[in-house]
């Protein structure tokens, strides 16, 4: 189910259709805040009134044009202000591909350096999204030279991939904050870990290490047996809860995030936005079960 689910999510006829589809929009409202800045930050108020922070993502990833590059940079430049503006405790997530990396990679490179160095200067901060293998060292190395120049930057890495370890080591040695994920693309056997058992034994893994040595690291799960692992390590180790966070999705496990927050943990939940919201939605029903179910009951209402 998770592959077809994600083949599905490749579709461009499937998505023009899903995209301008009243019934459809409605039914991804559940994981999408809306399709404005304004939609964004009002969810985002509501989310620091219970306590959470806030990253907000403006979906639209795969541009293809500069100029559909040139305008997403713009949008989130108008993000970070509209956030300082409200005063609210949120900053943003970036895919690269959405920066026109496929197109160019220097112009890329220079449109996340101006919203970098634009969050710098709003004391704000930049999350680099990961996706597929593919992009794994051109995003690190992007993400490594803006910290460099900047700071305000961090990555996310991915515990289904093989290399993982070693990319968290290099990061945690530069201070570059990383957000730990499992990983929501179908990768090959060649780079990727096969089985669930294997990805899970990876992330507490890598998870202990960032604990240990990360510069304010994010734990995004929503997976109870990571987070009680989390809870474990946090406890036996005596390592402060001001000095990381979990980070979960907007409309997923709310249970969890207020329950974590009543325990005095720091929760950050991922705000998406955009019209461009297909392929995120998909991947968010190829990775959990239960999400898809709880999908066809509101359709059958």
């Amino acid at each position: 189910m998770r592959g077809f689910l994600l083949f599905l999510s490749r579709q461009a006829r499937l998505r023009r259709w899903m995209e301008t589809s009243a019934i459809a929009r409605r039914l991804s409202s559940r994981f999408v805040a809306g399709e404005t800045l304004a939609d964004a930050l009002a969810v985002a108020r509501t989310a620091n009134a219970g306590g959470l922070s806030v990253t907000l993502d403006h979906l639209g990833e795969n541009v293809t044009s500069l100029a559909e590059a040139a305008a997403s940079r713009d949008e989130y430049i108008h993000a970070l202000e509209a956030i300082r503006a409200a005063n609210l405790d949120a900053n943003v997530s970036i895919k690269l591909t959405q920066f026109g990396i496929d197109l160019d990679e220097e112009a890329c490179r220079e449109n996340a350096g101006r919203l970098v160095s634009v969050a710098a200067q709003l004391d704000n901060f930049v999350r680099v999204d990961m996706e597929s293998s593919a992009y794994t060292s051109r995003t690190l190395k992007l993400v490594t030279d803006l910290h460099a120049r900047h700071g305000a930057v961090g990555a996310v890495i991915q515990a289904c991939l093989n290399r993982s370890e070693k990319d968290v080591q290099s990061l945690c040695g530069q201070g570059i904050r990383v957000r730990l994920c499992k990983g929501a693309y179908l990768e090959p056997p060649s780079v990727a870990f096969e089985s669930k058992a294997d990805v899970d034994r990876n992330y507490i893994h890598l998870m202990g290490m960032l604990l240990e040595a990360g510069t304010y690291p994010a734990i995004a799960t929503h997976d109870e047996a990571m987070i009680a692992e989390a809870e474990r390590l946090v406890a036996e180790r005596q390592i402060s809860t001001s000095s990381f966070e979990f980070q979960m999705l907007y409309g997923i496990r709310r249970d969890l995030q207020k329950g974590l927050v009543s325990k005095g943990y720091r929760v950050r939940v991922y705000i998406p936005y955009g019209k461009a919201w297909y392929p995120y939605f998909m991947r968010r029903l190829a990775e959990r079960p239960a999400n898809l179910l709880f999908l066809l009951r509101n359709l059958m209402r």
